[in-house]
């Protein structure tokens, strides 16, 4: 069967730790039957050696242990698999203290997330961290998986009590489809097969949740955003006088003809052609990598952002930005960092720290104004250069930034600019 494109889903899986997450995704790929028959043979020889009875579903996604091990650090791996109806990426992140740094790396590009509570322990604030960082990206679908049936007697009334606490707290976010299935990762209920344990469950099971999601696009298709990555000016004879922006298409369509405005010094100019690497097209949307020319002799670097005249992007050097803080360092006063937006890159600084989010109630809090590792908080940016922004809320290709330490080159903090 040939798969296209809109049949793959992105999805990202969030727990805390032991909430039997990497036996979940264990339990997806082998009983979907997506494991390579010598892979399958090498865990179960080594279940054999730590002497399991069955097959230890965790070892499915423990390749990267040793890395971790060697002080090697990878914060989220990718796992593929594929059935006849769909294809599927799983960012898995490892859950333990750096999790919100591991979640908003994972999840950015994700169509669902699927959250793990364990039966046992219901909704605590890694779920709450992990619900508002999903709310906070904008991703569309939240499968809430309470797991560990098994463990409290598959009974209904454990995991009704468990969705009215979700429900709860969850009402106060924007998040626009969440699911709840009970299942067992250990056991398989209702992961791929319908359990046998919970007749009282009229659902699907996860397996079919995701093969049946409907995916819908992220990509802004109306405000045309071409950040230019660099300026092409081939040295041949025959190409002498060509020169062209390239990049990738942020949003939007660019076609010949199109009158466009160059930010931010505010040049106009025509679109003379749209160009790939292969010949010329007709038109270009996101997420195309082209090259464009201009019918003007117009001076343009990197960085700079071309865009159509009647819908222009806002220019400028202070803005709000919903900020997830990811370094073990706590953010520095009025320190310079690099900040990275599309193509552009310049000094920043955290002007003020409007307020953080108290994880546990989603309230406000003015009067904590430090920054250190897993707050998220609302705080106004102030850089040396104008940036071309929509709001996150818009458009998440140019509604996002990260801020990078000078001196160490680390990533410290990932951003959605607030309008």
């Amino acid at each position: 069967m040939e798969l296209d494109n809109n049949q793959l889903l992105r999805f990202t899986t969030a727990g805390s730790v032991d909430d039997g997450k990497s036996t979940l995704i264990g339990r997806l790929l082998y009983d979907s039957k997506s494991i390579f028959e010598d892979q399958l043979e090498a865990i179960e020889n080594t279940s054999k050696r730590k002497g399991h009875e069955g097959v230890d579903l965790a070892l499915f996604t423990d390749g990267l242990r040793d890395e971790r091990e060697q002080g090697i650090t990878i914060d989220v791996a990718y796992r593929y698999f594929t059935t006849p109806r769909r294809k599927f990426i799983i960012a898995d992140s490892p859950g333990h203290i750096q999790y919100t740094r591991n979640m908003v790396t994972g999840a950015s590009t994700a169509n669902a997330a699927i959250i793990l509570i364990d039966a046992r322990h219901g909704v605590i604030e890694q779920t709450k961290r992990h619900t508002f960082i999903a709310s906070l990206l904008q991703i569309p679908h939240l499968i809430i998986c309470v797991n560990k049936m098994d463990l409290v007697g598959y009974e209904q009334e454990r995991f009704n009590e468990i969705m009215t606490q979700f429900e709860e707290f969850s009402s106060k976010l924007l998040v626009k489809d969440i699911r709840f299935i009970p299942i067992s990762a250990l056991e398989g209920d209702n992961v791929v097969n319908r359990s046998q344990n919970m007749s009282w469950y009229q659902g699907a099971p996860l397996l079919y949740e995701l093969e049946t999601l409907h995916i819908s696009s992220d990509i802004n298709k109306v405000d045309a955003r071409f950040p230019v990555q660099t300026v092409i000016r081939p040295q041949s004879e025959e190409f002498r006088d060509y020169r062209g922006y390239a990049g990738r298409v942020a949003s939007g369509i660019f076609r010949p003809g199109d009158e466009v405005t160059v930010l931010p010094s505010g040049f106009t100019s025509t679109i003379a052609s749209v160009d790939t690497y292969k010949n010329e097209v007709s038109e270009a949307f996101a997420p195309m990598s082209v090259t464009i020319t201009l019918e003007d002799d117009v001076d343009i670097s990197r960085g700079d952002m071309i865009v159509k005249k009647n819908n222009l992007p806002t220019v400028t050097q202070e803005f709000d930005v919903m900020l997830c803080w990811l370094n073990n360092h706590p953010a520095r006063p009025n320190t310079k960092y690099i900040i990275r937006h599309t193509t552009n890159e310049q000094k920043a600084i955290i002007k003020e720290i409007l307020y953080k989010i108290n994880i546990n109630t989603y309230e406000r809090v003015t009067d904590d104004k430090q920054l250190v590792m897993n707050d998220i908080s609302r705080v106004r940016i102030r850089t040396t250069k104008p940036l071309m922004v929509d709001s996150y809320r818009e458009n998440r290709i140019t509604g996002s930034i990260i801020l990078i330490d000078e001196a160490t080159n680390e990533t410290v903090a990932a951003g959605m600019i607030h309008s």
